[in-house]
């Protein structure tokens, strides 16, 4: 039985994202890897990967897709222990990795941040337009009045955090201090936060007129966005220390924007830690960076392995 994508898009708002999906013709799989994963990556699972892995593996995925900071701080305390983790960027992956819940992370691939936008608001033309000659940059359109702009929650969400360092590079880049603030208004901005999954659902219906987004996510949906320059859409190793000169205090700690690189680990706790090898080691080889092109991640560009 196949989900539609609503009801995915339904349960993994929800935190739980069961993706249990049986063998098509064959004997249901005999190995249920619990996966928790980056809530943006919810189209790749669902739509690719799980089904490949229960045909050629005898894996069943069951999935849940949260905001990776969120899941990471579960993990550590023990609210949820699943075989594999997923993480976009390695903050969170370094929290399960500093409280020893996962021995090596490896990275699996990358992506870059960008502006959706919806193809039904009353700006398209203008995002279309944006940054030729004789028209607005993409800043500028995001400051007009009645602009309805959704991101996701800083506090469990890394896109949530990466959004925000980006709109602090743009200030510096665009040399247009304040820029963060004038479009995002304070941090903590409950006007424009949502959950993740519900974010692209929402753009796609002409809710919101613009979100922050990995490239992945819209590309897979067929909606527009606007690339940025790499010095600002942390898809670039090769500007991490550019990166770095940008901060977020919250709750008492401080946050510094990495590439956005997604690593995989197979948990200490793992009840199929042999499952959880052959699982990340697919994703990692030929056959599993082939799918990943497909919805639109890029390579793991030689990303190194994280340790404690």
């Amino acid at each position: 039985m196949s989900l539609t994508r609503r009801a995915f898009l339904q349960s993994a708002a929800m935190g739980i994202g069961a993706l249990a999906l049986p063998l098509v013709g064959e004997a249901r799989a005999q190995t249920n890897l619990q996966v928790a994963y980056a809530g943006s990556m919810g189209a790749l699972m669902h739509g690719a990967v799980a089904p490949v892995m229960a045909r050629e593996f005898a894996i069943d995925i069951e999935g849940r897709a949260q905001g990776a900071l969120g899941l990471a701080h579960m993990i550590v305390a023990g609210a949820i222990r699943p075989d594999v983790f997923i993480s976009i960027t390695r903050g969170p992956m370094d929290i399960v990795l500093g409280a020893h819940k996962a021995r090596e992370a490896l990275a699996i691939a990358s992506t870059e941040l960008v502006i959706a936008y919806s193809p039904r608001t009353r700006f398209t033309s203008a995002f279309r337009e944006a940054g030729r000659a004789g028209h607005a940059a993409w800043w500028r359109i995001l400051e007009e009045p009645g602009m309805r702009f959704a991101r996701t929650d800083p506090l469990t969400d890394p896109q949530g955090l990466n959004i925000v360092f980006m709109m602090r590079l743009a200030e510096r880049y665009y040399h247009k201090p304040g820029l963060a603030r004038r479009i995002l208004g304070p941090v903590i901005n409950h006007r424009q936060i949502f959950p993740e999954p519900e974010v692209m659902a929402r753009l796609q219906g002409g809710q919101f007129d613009a979100s922050s987004a990995y490239k992945t996510q819209p590309a897979a949906m067929g909606l527009p966005y606007l690339s940025l320059p790499p010095a600002i859409n942390l898809g670039d190793a090769a500007y991490e220390k550019a990166y770095d000169a940008v901060s977020l205090r919250l709750n008492g700690r401080v946050h510094r924007p990495s590439p956005l690189v997604f690593y995989a680990a197979v948990l200490t706790e793992s009840e199929y830690p042999d499952a959880g090898e052959r699982f990340i080691d697919w994703l990692r080889g030929p056959a599993g960076q082939a799918v990943l092109r497909r919805y639109h991640y890029d390579g793991p560009k030689g990303a190194a392995p994280l340790r404690p």
